[in-house]
Protein backbone atom coordinates (compact mmCIF):
# COMPACT_ATOMS: atom_id res chain seq x y z
CA UNK A 1 0.00 0.00 0.00
CA UNK A 2 3.01 2.28 0.83
CA UNK A 3 4.61 1.59 -2.69
CA UNK A 4 1.14 2.32 -4.42
CA UNK A 5 0.50 5.52 -2.40
CA UNK A 6 4.09 6.51 -3.23
CA UNK A 7 3.71 5.57 -6.94
CA UNK A 8 0.31 7.27 -7.04
CA UNK A 9 1.18 10.56 -5.74
CA UNK A 10 4.27 11.03 -7.35
CA UNK A 11 2.70 10.52 -10.83
CA UNK A 12 -0.31 13.06 -9.88
CA UNK A 13 2.46 15.60 -8.73
CA UNK A 14 5.04 14.75 -12.36
CA UNK A 15 2.17 14.90 -14.43
CA UNK A 16 0.42 18.27 -12.98
CA UNK A 17 3.98 20.14 -12.98
CA UNK A 18 4.73 19.00 -16.64
CA UNK A 19 1.76 20.02 -17.83
CA UNK A 20 1.99 23.41 -16.18
CA UNK A 21 5.55 24.07 -17.43
CA UNK A 22 4.69 23.04 -21.00
CA UNK A 23 1.43 25.40 -20.96
CA UNK A 24 3.15 28.03 -19.54
CA UNK A 25 5.64 27.39 -21.63
CA UNK A 26 3.64 28.14 -24.47
CA UNK A 27 1.73 30.81 -22.82
CA UNK A 28 4.55 33.52 -22.65
CA UNK A 29 6.65 32.27 -25.33
CA UNK A 30 8.88 35.25 -26.91
CA UNK A 31 6.76 37.37 -28.97
CA UNK A 32 7.82 40.75 -30.81
CA UNK A 33 6.34 43.67 -28.85
CA UNK A 34 5.45 41.70 -25.37
CA UNK A 35 7.00 43.18 -22.60
CA UNK A 36 8.02 40.37 -19.45
CA UNK A 37 6.37 40.90 -16.42
CA UNK A 38 8.60 41.50 -12.88
CA UNK A 39 7.32 39.94 -9.66
CA UNK A 40 9.24 39.35 -6.96
CA UNK A 41 7.44 36.87 -4.62
CA UNK A 42 3.79 36.20 -4.18
CA UNK A 43 3.42 35.07 -0.60
CA UNK A 44 0.15 33.38 -0.75
CA UNK A 45 1.87 30.93 -3.62
CA UNK A 46 4.90 30.58 -1.03
CA UNK A 47 2.90 28.91 1.67
CA UNK A 48 0.98 27.22 -0.63
CA UNK A 49 3.74 25.45 -2.06
CA UNK A 50 5.50 24.55 1.28
CA UNK A 51 3.02 24.21 3.62
CA UNK A 52 0.94 21.63 1.69
CA UNK A 53 4.17 19.30 0.42
CA UNK A 54 5.33 19.34 4.00
CA UNK A 55 1.91 17.92 5.28
CA UNK A 56 2.03 15.21 2.07
CA UNK A 57 5.48 14.28 2.89
CA UNK A 58 4.95 14.16 6.99
CA UNK A 59 2.32 11.39 6.50
CA UNK A 60 4.08 9.57 3.81
CA UNK A 61 7.29 9.49 6.29
CA UNK A 62 5.06 8.65 9.56
CA UNK A 63 3.35 5.97 7.31
CA UNK A 64 6.66 4.82 6.37
CA UNK A 65 8.41 4.71 9.63
CA UNK A 66 5.17 2.65 11.03
CA UNK A 67 5.88 0.26 7.88
CA UNK A 68 9.64 -0.26 8.63
CA UNK A 69 9.06 -0.86 12.07
CA UNK A 70 6.56 -3.52 11.79
CA UNK A 71 8.93 -5.23 9.53
CA UNK A 72 11.63 -4.63 11.55
CA UNK A 73 10.41 -5.27 15.13
CA UNK A 74 8.79 -8.30 15.83
CA UNK A 75 8.24 -10.47 18.40
CA UNK A 76 10.21 -14.00 18.32
CA UNK A 77 7.12 -15.81 19.15
CA UNK A 78 7.34 -19.45 19.17
CA UNK A 79 4.72 -19.96 15.85
CA UNK A 80 7.29 -18.08 13.67
CA UNK A 81 9.76 -20.29 11.74
CA UNK A 82 13.31 -18.95 12.31
CA UNK A 83 15.73 -19.21 8.82
CA UNK A 84 18.94 -18.33 8.40
CA UNK A 85 20.38 -17.06 5.47
CA UNK A 86 24.10 -17.45 4.72
CA UNK A 87 26.02 -15.54 1.46
CA UNK A 88 29.17 -16.65 0.76
CA UNK A 89 31.01 -16.07 -2.63
CA UNK A 90 29.11 -17.19 -5.02
CA UNK A 91 25.84 -18.80 -3.19
CA UNK A 92 23.40 -19.22 -0.80
CA UNK A 93 22.41 -21.41 1.98
CA UNK A 94 20.00 -21.99 4.30
CA UNK A 95 19.78 -23.17 8.27
CA UNK A 96 16.60 -24.37 9.62
CA UNK A 97 16.54 -23.81 13.27
CA UNK A 98 15.37 -27.07 14.11
CA UNK A 99 12.88 -28.86 16.30
CA UNK A 100 13.65 -26.68 19.11
CA UNK A 101 13.25 -23.44 16.21
CA UNK A 102 16.74 -22.27 18.01
CA UNK A 103 19.23 -21.76 15.88
CA UNK A 104 22.71 -23.26 17.33
CA UNK A 105 25.75 -20.59 17.42
CA UNK A 106 27.95 -20.37 13.97
CA UNK A 107 31.40 -18.87 13.66
CA UNK A 108 33.36 -18.80 10.25
CA UNK A 109 36.14 -20.48 12.27
CA UNK A 110 34.29 -24.10 12.52
CA UNK A 111 33.83 -23.77 8.67
CA UNK A 112 36.80 -26.52 8.47
CA UNK A 113 35.36 -29.04 10.77
CA UNK A 114 34.73 -32.26 9.77
CA UNK A 115 36.64 -32.21 6.77
CA UNK A 116 34.52 -29.14 5.16
CA UNK A 117 31.17 -30.66 5.94
CA UNK A 118 30.60 -27.77 8.25
CA UNK A 119 29.31 -25.41 5.57
CA UNK A 120 27.94 -23.00 7.71
CA UNK A 121 30.11 -22.24 10.20
CA UNK A 122 27.78 -24.10 13.22
CA UNK A 123 29.41 -24.37 16.90
CA UNK A 124 29.46 -28.35 17.54
CA UNK A 125 29.43 -27.80 21.03
CA UNK A 126 26.23 -25.87 21.08
CA UNK A 127 23.46 -28.13 21.30
CA UNK A 128 20.73 -26.02 20.26
CA UNK A 129 22.75 -26.81 16.57
CA UNK A 130 22.72 -30.50 16.20
CA UNK A 131 19.10 -30.42 15.12
CA UNK A 132 19.54 -27.79 12.44
CA UNK A 133 18.96 -28.42 9.26
CA UNK A 134 21.25 -27.06 6.29
CA UNK A 135 20.13 -26.76 2.57
CA UNK A 136 21.83 -25.45 -1.08
CA UNK A 137 19.77 -25.57 -4.08
CA UNK A 138 16.61 -24.49 -2.48
CA UNK A 139 14.96 -23.75 0.73
CA UNK A 140 10.54 -24.01 1.32
CA UNK A 141 8.88 -21.90 3.19
CA UNK A 142 5.52 -22.40 4.77
CA UNK A 143 2.45 -20.20 3.69
CA UNK A 144 0.55 -17.98 6.12
CA UNK A 145 3.21 -18.64 9.10
CA UNK A 146 5.43 -15.92 10.15
CA UNK A 147 9.31 -16.18 9.16
CA UNK A 148 11.99 -14.65 10.29
CA UNK A 149 15.19 -14.44 8.40
CA UNK A 150 18.46 -14.29 10.08
CA UNK A 151 21.29 -13.29 7.56
CA UNK A 152 24.78 -13.80 7.60
CA UNK A 153 27.96 -12.99 5.12
CA UNK A 154 31.05 -15.42 5.17
CA UNK A 155 33.21 -12.87 3.10
CA UNK A 156 31.79 -9.85 1.45
CA UNK A 157 29.10 -8.07 1.81
CA UNK A 158 25.96 -9.15 -0.04
CA UNK A 159 22.30 -8.19 0.24
CA UNK A 160 19.54 -10.68 0.26
CA UNK A 161 16.86 -9.81 -2.08
CA UNK A 162 13.35 -11.73 -2.64
CA UNK A 163 12.08 -9.53 -5.11
CA UNK A 164 8.81 -11.36 -5.60
CA UNK A 165 8.38 -10.31 -1.74
CA UNK A 166 9.34 -7.27 -1.54
CA UNK A 167 12.16 -8.18 0.69
CA UNK A 168 15.83 -6.82 0.76
CA UNK A 169 18.51 -6.78 3.61
CA UNK A 170 21.81 -6.25 3.33
CA UNK A 171 24.05 -9.62 4.74
CA UNK A 172 27.36 -8.01 6.33
CA UNK A 173 30.45 -9.73 7.23
CA UNK A 174 30.65 -10.01 11.33
CA UNK A 175 27.10 -9.05 12.43
CA UNK A 176 23.46 -10.58 11.97
CA UNK A 177 20.97 -8.88 10.22
CA UNK A 178 17.04 -10.03 9.94
CA UNK A 179 14.15 -9.15 9.09
CA UNK A 180 10.45 -11.13 8.82
CA UNK A 181 7.27 -11.63 6.64
CA UNK A 182 4.24 -14.02 6.24
CA UNK A 183 4.46 -15.61 2.53
CA UNK A 184 0.80 -15.85 1.59
CA UNK A 185 0.90 -17.35 -2.03
CA UNK A 186 2.26 -21.06 -2.91
CA UNK A 187 4.16 -21.20 -5.84
CA UNK A 188 1.76 -23.31 -7.46
CA UNK A 189 -1.04 -20.74 -6.97
CA UNK A 190 1.27 -18.11 -8.51
CA UNK A 191 2.05 -19.86 -11.84
CA UNK A 192 -1.83 -20.29 -12.30
CA UNK A 193 -1.76 -16.21 -11.82
CA UNK A 194 -3.01 -15.09 -15.37
CA UNK A 195 -0.88 -12.46 -15.77
CA UNK A 196 1.79 -14.52 -14.92
CA UNK A 197 0.70 -17.04 -16.99
CA UNK A 198 1.12 -14.60 -19.89
CA UNK A 199 4.19 -13.46 -19.09
CA UNK A 200 5.58 -17.06 -19.05
CA UNK A 201 4.03 -17.54 -22.39
CA UNK A 202 5.58 -14.97 -24.01
CA UNK A 203 8.62 -16.27 -22.62
CA UNK A 204 8.99 -19.34 -23.65
CA UNK A 205 7.61 -18.34 -26.92
CA UNK A 206 11.39 -16.37 -27.44
CA UNK A 207 13.01 -19.12 -25.56
CA UNK A 208 11.42 -21.65 -28.26
CA UNK A 209 12.70 -19.46 -31.35
CA UNK A 210 15.92 -19.10 -30.11
CA UNK A 211 15.75 -22.95 -29.43
CA UNK A 212 15.29 -23.69 -33.08
CA UNK A 213 18.11 -21.90 -34.02
CA UNK A 214 20.01 -23.22 -31.53
CA UNK A 215 18.92 -26.98 -32.90
CA UNK A 216 19.68 -25.87 -36.68
CA UNK A 217 23.32 -25.32 -35.65
CA UNK A 218 23.60 -28.44 -33.64
CA UNK A 219 23.61 -26.88 -30.10
CA UNK A 220 21.40 -28.15 -27.43
CA UNK A 221 17.68 -26.30 -26.86
CA UNK A 222 17.23 -24.01 -24.24
CA UNK A 223 14.59 -25.70 -21.45
CA UNK A 224 11.39 -24.04 -20.89
CA UNK A 225 10.83 -21.46 -18.52
CA UNK A 226 9.45 -22.14 -15.32
CA UNK A 227 8.14 -19.61 -12.81
CA UNK A 228 9.67 -19.98 -8.85
CA UNK A 229 10.05 -17.49 -6.15
CA UNK A 230 13.77 -16.90 -5.75
CA UNK A 231 16.53 -15.27 -3.50
CA UNK A 232 19.03 -13.17 -5.11
CA UNK A 233 21.85 -11.14 -4.13
CA UNK A 234 21.69 -7.37 -5.04
CA UNK A 235 25.23 -6.38 -4.42
CA UNK A 236 28.41 -6.53 -6.52
CA UNK A 237 30.21 -8.85 -4.76
CA UNK A 238 32.76 -10.58 -7.32
CA UNK A 239 33.18 -11.95 -10.34
CA UNK A 240 30.52 -14.61 -10.21
CA UNK A 241 27.83 -11.76 -8.78
CA UNK A 242 25.58 -13.21 -11.62
CA UNK A 243 25.16 -16.86 -9.99
CA UNK A 244 24.00 -15.79 -6.33
CA UNK A 245 20.44 -17.23 -6.75
CA UNK A 246 18.45 -20.11 -4.96
CA UNK A 247 15.64 -20.83 -5.35
CA UNK A 248 12.48 -20.67 -2.75
CA UNK A 249 9.21 -22.70 -2.45
CA UNK A 250 6.06 -21.40 -0.65
CA UNK A 251 3.63 -25.14 0.32
CA UNK A 252 1.36 -25.51 2.50
CA UNK A 253 2.36 -26.59 5.86
CA UNK A 254 1.61 -30.04 5.71
CA UNK A 255 4.04 -30.33 2.69
CA UNK A 256 6.62 -28.01 3.86
CA UNK A 257 6.96 -30.64 7.20
CA UNK A 258 7.45 -33.54 4.61
CA UNK A 259 10.46 -31.57 3.07
CA UNK A 260 11.91 -30.43 6.19
CA UNK A 261 11.80 -34.08 7.69
CA UNK A 262 13.66 -35.45 4.75
CA UNK A 263 16.91 -33.79 5.25
CA UNK A 264 19.55 -34.11 7.31
CA UNK A 265 20.36 -32.59 10.37
CA UNK A 266 23.70 -30.99 11.15
CA UNK A 267 24.35 -34.44 13.82
CA UNK A 268 23.47 -36.40 11.16
CA UNK A 269 25.76 -34.31 8.39
CA UNK A 270 28.80 -35.41 10.62
CA UNK A 271 28.77 -38.53 12.09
Amino acid sequence: KLFLISFLLIFFVQTVTQALLHYFAYKYRGINGRKASFITHNNKLELVWTVIPAIVLFVLILYGMTTWSDIMNFEEDEDALVVELYAAQWNWKARYAGDDNVLGDANVRFLNDFDGRNSVGIDSSDPNGLDDVVVTQEFHLPVNRKVIFKIRSQDVLHSAYMPHFRAQMNAVPGMITEFSFTPTVTTAEMRLNPELVSKVNRINKIRYDNSQELIAKGEESLEPYQFDYLLLCAKICGSSHYNMQMKIVVESEKDFNKWLNDQNTFSEVIQ
